[in-house]
């Protein structure tokens, strides 16, 4: 059985429970293996949150921005596959994720949640409503300018959210090496004036 852990507001966080310990007390069937248990709640929490507001806080600190888990899976399977570019290029506007400055093509790997996938239909955030609207109608405008900004340079822009890297990425992989491709053709491949 993992550990019961009580914190300083008296709530029990309660992660999974041991069929083998409660069998011989219990009188479990195999077939309800589980036991129906709820988490009481903080009564002077005024929202659904079952952390404190300085709990929340460290947890939401920890979120990266740079090397998520989607975005180390897309650089190494191109990386494998001979393709080579930059991370996190602060000489490039946006700081793309990922960076062929040779074929001036940019990556950005987005979160569904702070790059506002849907944003207009899907459920909003009900604590702290303000801020997370603000922030994240602003980094959806942030991308535009950011999009607006290298493509008018000149610059291929792919953006791709986060859960797709996850469940198409070889149509991803794909989609990059074709601009590549192109690219490529582009600078390589100039028709000859006469």
């Amino acid at each position: 059985m993992q550990d019961f852990f009580l914190n300083s507001e008296m709530r029990w966080f309660i992660y999974k429970i041991d069929y083998n310990y409660f069998s011989h007390s219990l009188n479990h069937t195999p077939q309800n293996k589980s036991i129906p248990l709820s988490i009481p709640r903080n009564p002077k929490c005024e929202n659904m949150d079952p952390f404190t507001p300085e709990k929340r806080s460290q947890i939401m600190a920890r979120i990266k921005s740079k090397n998520t888990k989607a975005e180390v899976r897309l650089a190494t399977t191109l990386w494998r596959r001979g393709h080579r570019y930059r991370k996190h290029c602060k000489t490039i506007f946006g700081t793309p994720d990922l960076v062929f400055k040779k074929y001036k093509i940019a990556i950005f790997v987005d979160s569904e949640f702070f790059h506002g996938k849907d944003w207009e239909t899907r459920k909003r955030p009900v604590n702290n409503a303000e801020f997370w609207a603000n922030k994240i109608n602003r980094n959806i405008q942030r991308d535009k300018q950011v999009n607006e900004y290298l493509t008018s340079r000149g610059w291929k822009v792919l953006r791709f959210w986060s859960n797709d890297v996850k469940t198409k990425l070889y149509t991803i992989i794909r989609t990059i090496e074709k601009e590549i491709e192109n690219a490529h053709q582009k600078i390589y491949y100039k028709p000859e004036l006469d």
